[in-house]
């Protein structure tokens, strides 16, 4: 299966626009597969309005638009269809957005469209994911970062995968912080899973997946964490496809 993959550690930099750093990427990922029009999920931004979810969404999905227009893209948004299935069924490529992963999750399955999703990803259609949005091309959403806000009805996501990715990997906790490092509570994760593999992807950082190739792009290395042993990292272009 031809998988076209774009899972995004971040979306925005200090001191940069909303999306800045991953633009370009963002724009040769679509520009490459001719896709005119991106399907959103925009069901992580929970905090966006103080009114309601739905006004979240549309916030989120008006500011998500307002990017993509810059480049050539027409954005339409899930939570407006009367049918998300069907939207995603009919999809050109499909975005998910960052944001607090337990409730995307929850969202995606309660509507449907984790399913609907994953098949149209597993047939070609190209995918892109910042964040959260990465988080749930894992086979769970049990490396995020996130507080569980919402309990979903699985922690199962869409497996395009095979490890899991901890998106905006820190190397050391901020001053004055006594609790567990993020290296500390991936190793927690590693002693319950032992099986399994996590990408500690550092903001600015990208993986680029085209079927069997997989391909480390940004800015910043990346850290593999592998049960029982010392982390491995990874510079910059960095081949990663044995790892798919």
């Amino acid at each position: 299966m031809n998988k076209k993959l774009l899972l995004i550690s971040n979306s925005t930099m200090a001191g940069e626009d909303y999306l800045g750093w991953p633009k370009h990427y963002i724009s040769d990922f679509l520009n490459n597969e001719k896709v005119k029009k991106v399907t959103f999920v925009p069901y992580a931004g929970v905090g966006l309005s103080l009114e309601s979810l739905e006004a979240s969404y549309d916030v989120y999905t008006e500011r998500v638009r307002e990017v993509f227009a810059s480049l050539g893209f027409e954005i339409e948004s899930v939570h407006q269809a009367d049918d998300p299935v069907k939207m995603i069924q009919a999809a050109e490529s499909i975005a998910v957005g960052g944001g607090n992963t337990f409730h995307l999750v929850a969202k995606m399955h309660d509507t449907g469209i984790m399913k609907a999703i994953k098949e149209k990803a597993e047939q070609g259609t190209p995918y892109m994911g910042w964040s959260a949005g990465s988080n749930v091309a894992c086979p769970t959403l049990m490396t995020t970062n996130d507080m569980p806000i919402i309990q979903p009805k699985s922690f199962d996501c869409l497996n395009l995968i095979p490890f899991q990715i901890n998106p905006h990997y820190l190397d050391a906790n901020p001053e004055g912080h006594g609790g567990e490092t993020r290296e500390q509570r991936i190793e927690e994760f590693l002693v319950v899973n032992k099986e399994m593999k996590v990408l500690g992807l550092r903001e600015a950082s990208l993986l680029f997946v085209e079927g069997k190739l997989m391909k480390l792009l940004g800015s910043r290395q990346l850290r593999l964490f592998t049960f029982g042993n010392k982390p491995e990292e990874f510079e910059l272009g960095s081949d990663l496809s044995r790892f798919l």
